[in-house]
C-alpha cells in the first residue's frame, strides 16, 4: 500500500476553495485510489465556520451534538463531552486550530460531502473507480494523543467480514469485523499531520482487499453502533446524564 500526502496552498477561513487548490497541486489520482480529505478544509470549502468571538464554543458544541454530557464542574479536561455524526468528539468536533479567528464545525452532512467529492474526483480526473474518506482526529480512553477515524466514506465498502473464515488451526472466525475506513483513516492522518504541514489530501494506492462499490455510502449503517447497544456501553452510557443535542439529522 502506498499513501501519497498532496500539499496545497493554505485554505482560509471562512470560506475557500478546495477544488481550487487541489488544481494548484500535484494530485493526481488514478483508478482504484482511495482519496482521504480532512474534515476541516472541507468544512472551510463548504463554509462551516463562524466567528469565534460571536459564539460560546461549548454552547455551540451542544447545538451540533447528537448527544452531550455535562462534565462534572470540578473537571480540569472537558466542559461536556459530545457524540456527533455517529463519532465520540470532544466538543462536536469544534475546532480552533488554522481557523483564523473561526471556529471550523463538521460537514453538515458528511455523507454528502464525500459523495460531492467523489463525483467531482470522477467527473474531473477521468476516473471510474474511486473511494473517498473524510477524516477527523480524535482521542480515546486510556491513550494520549490524536489519531485518524472516518467521519464519513463514499465508493467502497467501510468493513471486511471474517466471520466463518478459518483461522491459521481451522477454528471458524464468530465475531471478527475489520473497519477498514477507520484503519485507512488513521494511516491518511498520520500522512496529513496536525499542525502547519499544508497536507489536508491524502492519496491512498494499491489497498489490497477494497471493495469499490457506487451507491451512497449513507446506506452502509453497520459501521456505526448506537450507543445503547455499543460493546462499552456500561462504561459510557448507563447511570450518565447523556442529553439531546440540538443536532438534526437528516
Amino acid at each position: 500500500m502506498q499513501i501519497r500526502s498532496v500539499r496545497t496552498r493554505v485554505l482560509v477561513p471562512p470560506h475557500d476553495s478546495l477544488t481550487d487548490a487541489l488544481r494548484n497541486s500535484s494530485f493526481a489520482p488514478q483508478n482504484g485510489d482511495i482519496i482521504a480529505v480532512s474534515s476541516k478544509v472541507v468544512s472551510i470549502d463548504e463554509g462551516e465556520c463562524v466567528p469565534e468571538e460571536q459564539y460560546d464554543k461549548y454552547e455551540l458544541a451542544r447545538q451540533e451534538a447528537d448527544w452531550y454530557f455535562d462534565a462534572p464542574q470540578n473537571t480540569r479536561w472537558r466542559h461536556c463531552f459530545t457524540i456527533a455524526h455517529g463519532n465520540m468528539a470532544g466538543a462536536s468536533g469544534i475546532d480552533e486550530s488554522n481557523a483564523n479567528g473561526h471556529l471550523i464545525l463538521y460537514p453538515k452532512d458528511p455523507f454528502k460531502s464525500a459523495r460531492r467529492l467523489r463525483q467531482f474526483f470522477m467527473k474531473n480526473y477521468s476516473l471510474t473507480t474511486v473511494g473517498v474518506i473524510i477524516t477527523d482526529s480524535v482521542s480515546v480512553p486510556l491513550r494520549r494523543g490524536a489519531f485518524g477515524i472516518a467521519l464519513a466514506w463514499d465508493g467502497f465498502d467501510p468493513l471486511r467480514d471474517y466471520r466463518g473464515k478459518l483461522d491459521l488451526f481451522g477454528r471458524a472466525m464468530q465475531v471478527e469485523v475489520a473497519n477498514l475506513a477507520d484503519q485507512l483513516a488513521a494511516a491518511a492522518v498520520f500522512s496529513m499531520g496536525e499542525c502547519d504541514e499544508r497536507m489536508p489530501v491524502v492519496v491512498i494506492r494499491s489497498a489490497k482487499g477494497i471493495v469499490f462499490k457506487n451507491r451512497p455510502a449513507s446506506l452502509d449503517t453497520q459501521l456505526f453502533v448506537e450507543p445503547e447497544n455499543d460493546l462499552f456501553a456500561p462504561l459510557i452510557w448507563k447511570n450518565r446524564t447523556w442529553k439531546r443535542g440540538g443536532h438534526k439529522k437528516s
